[in-house]
């Protein structure tokens, strides 16, 4: 008889594979479906386009509608540049903490719900329970849309999806979405000295950055939604990140690129922040073009996100708050996979172990205490379907 693992031991495992976004997920995904395939589950992969990748989803239980999906991304964010004290694709304890990278995000919750996969296997249940394993979550959550059409594609539709990012195991019900550009301004270059024949791009570029503060400043002055105001902050956030431009102090910059995300809150309109964004860029551009020709600006979409409205009366957040105990609050201000399987037409909450104060960080961890919390969860979710 096949061995039934852990959920340390599936951490272990998972950890140990350095699945970075820029890298591929490959042997990871290999490893899971061998695993699964011992305990007679079939796993299904959705390559990208690349095939160096792959997201996995998986059913055990009545072949029916109506289960619940457990939902987390298999890749990480690097540790090139953190110092570390252990090192980060090993798991190692100390003090009541399991450090390693991504042992918080999220390889904690996936390593439980694989666990709680196999251990369904062998339970009578009424409700199927599937698994849903996803890759460049961390660089805009790129996978999850072909995941979950895969899925529909391939398996009776589940009612309820619990995305396992790290929550302390409180219920999460809604938290923003965001939308990010790559925007490279083109200019055209002269001697400082002839500044009016010339574009910089990093002078007009400063337009878009003015326009960027504008925004916050009349978001944070508006009077917030009941919906915006339990949000940290109460707004729809602009925001740049990183900028780099020009070749010497004497010339008009040629090139000025950097980075723009919207991260907005659900009643307010994405769709609408894009237009608003693009009809200012429209202005700079013919700005620019009235004085060369060939200048321009070009903004590549890098990722768009859907947040996730809270819902009323939600099947999700019922069954997770009957499983847990927890009746209070909570939103984030980061994204996750929850709104986009909310589009799908699941009924959706964030519930997973871990604090994502520790994610991302040198030296990530998670409390020993927290995994058991989650296998907890785990045990009260099987007994549910089973019921």
């Amino acid at each position: 008889m096949p061995q039934r693992l852990t959920p340390r031991d599936i951490l272990t495992a998972l950890v140990g594979f350095p699945t970075i976004s820029s890298e591929s997920n490959l042997p990871l995904i290999d490893w899971v479906a061998d695993y699964l395939a011992e305990h007679g589950i079939d796993a299904h992969r959705v390559p990208d386009v690349t095939g160096q990748k792959a997201s996995l989803f998986a059913h055990v239980g009545p072949l029916e509608a109506g289960g619940v999906v457990l939902s987390g991304h298999t890749d990480v964010v690097p540790v090139q540049g953190q110092k570390w004290d252990t090192s980060p694709f090993v798991v190692t304890e100390k003090s009541g903490r399991l450090y390693g990278r991504g042992t918080c995000d999220m390889k904690g919750f996936d390593a439980l719900a694989i666990w709680a996969l196999v251990e369904a296997q062998q339970m009578p249940l009424l409700r199927p329970l599937q698994l849903a394993l996803s890759y460049d979550e961390e660089i805009g959550c790129l996978a999850a849309p072909d995941l979950i059409l895969a899925m529909q594609a391939s398996l009776p539709k589940a009612d309820i999806a619990i995305i396992g990012e790290p929550s302390e195991m409180k219920v999460v019900t809604g938290h923003k979405g965001t939308m990010g550009y790559s925007v490279h301004l083109r200019g055209h270059e002269v001697h400082s000295s002839m500044l009016p024949k010339g574009v910089s791009a990093i002078l007009h570029g400063a337009d878009l950055l003015g326009w960027v503060n504008a925004q916050n400043a009349a978001a944070e002055a508006a009077t917030p939604s009941d919906m915006a105001q339990v949000f940290d902050p109460p707004w729809t956030t602009t925001h740049v990140g990183t900028i780099h431009g020009g070749t010497a102090h004497n010339i008009t910059a040629k090139d000025c690129v950097f980075d723009l995300d919207f991260r907005v809150v659900p009643d307010d309109s994405l769709s609408e922040r894009q237009k608003a964004f693009e009809a200012k860029v429209d202005e700079v551009r013919r700005k620019m073009q009235a004085i060369h020709a060939e200048t321009g600006i070009d903004l590549t979409l890098e990722f768009n996100v859907p947040p996730l409205a809270p819902e009323e009366n939600g099947a999700a957040e019922t069954l997770v708050r009957r499983i847990t105990g927890d009746n209070t609050i909570n939103v984030v201000s980061f994204a996750t996979e929850g709104g986009q399987f909310q589009e799908g037409g699941y009924s959706s909450v964030v519930c997973g172990p871990g604090n994502i104060a520790q994610a991302h960080q040198p030296n990530e961890y998670i409390d020993v205490s927290q995994l058991e919390a989650g296998e907890s969860f785990m045990r009260g979710l099987l007994k549910e379907l089973c019921s």
